[in-house]
């Protein structure tokens, strides 16, 4: 089965996490393996947006997310698995692919809206980007 699998989460969006959550924990339980919980801090994209935030926005935006990854995991995690914590701040897709190697992990959970083709061909999604460059399986929950 999949013994270490990485459960991406956006942590202002529930729905991100709500219906994943429980598929990757079921994942991990069958398995006696380890859930991997992660969720990224996105950057601003360019310097000339960050030229518009405080100097100190990124280290408060990063402790903000950590309070809660740590309590959603809390609260959420079931006691008897055993779960680690990822917090990253980038390119959404970009430090999920380096940490799907960093762990090694076996699968990818992650929750995608339903599509939406104009903003699909805009912008895309960090699901599609994930599933295209993946090494590893990944099982997209529709949120």
């Amino acid at each position: 089965m999949f013994n270490t699998v990485l459960l991406t989460v956006d942590l202002n969006h529930p729905a991100s996490w709500k219906k994943a959550l429980p598929q990757a924990v079921e994942l991990v339980r069958a398995s006696s393996g380890t859930l991997h919980i992660m969720s990224v801090v996105p950057d601003m994209g360019t310097p000339l947006v960050e030229g518009f935030f405080p100097d100190d926005f990124e280290e408060k935006a990063v402790a903000a997310a950590n309070k809660a990854l740590n309590d959603l995991v809390e609260k959420e995690i079931p006691e008897d698995v055993q779960v680690k914590q990822h917090l990253a701040f980038g390119k959404i897709h970009k430090k999920i692919l380096k940490t799907i190697g960093e762990v090694e992990c076996d699968l990818v959970v992650m929750a995608s809206h339903k599509p939406d083709r104009v903003r699909e061909f805009l912008v895309g999604s960090n699901a599609d980007r994930v599933v295209r460059r993946s090494p590893v399986s990944v099982l997209v929950v529709r949120a």
